[in-house]
């Protein structure tokens, strides 16, 4: 097995412009089926965490979404923003393989209002 070919984060911000729920879930699938677009084996989803300081309803969504498709094997690895720490093992274990993840900005950061989500080479088959 070959070393893995990324080797920059993508950041796909789900957040901007304050969508709906519907329409961030919209963009996280645009973005994902986009042929090189936002898509790689590692991606951080910026969801938010709501502005009620509780956790906002696209973080709920998307947590859920990637729980889903995590079960489903559609992803990899799902570390969200608050376990994305050095003694986090999902985390050690991507940065081992991703060594870019080790200049991350959020990293022991305790960042709810992001997502680290390792996706499978090719993404069409979230889509089958």
């Amino acid at each position: 097995m070959g070393a893995p070919s990324q080797t920059k984060l993508i950041v796909l911000n789900l957040k901007t412009g304050m969508p709906t729920v519907e329409q961030a879930k919209r963009r996280l699938l645009e973005s994902l089926y986009a042929p090189r677009g936002a898509s790689g084996p590692v991606v951080k989803i910026i969801h938010g965490y709501g502005s009620s300081g509780k956790g906002g309803a696209i973080r709920t969504a998307i947590r859920e979404q990637m729980a889903t498709w995590k079960r489903e094997g559609k992803v990899l690895k799902v570390v969200p923003g608050e376990n994305w720490s050095i003694f986090d093992t999902d985390s050690q274990d991507l940065r081992q393989r991703y060594a870019f993840l080790g200049k991350d900005e959020d990293l022991d950061r305790g960042n709810a209002g992001m997502t680290m989500v390792e996706f499978p080479a090719d993404t069409s088959r979230i889509f089958r």
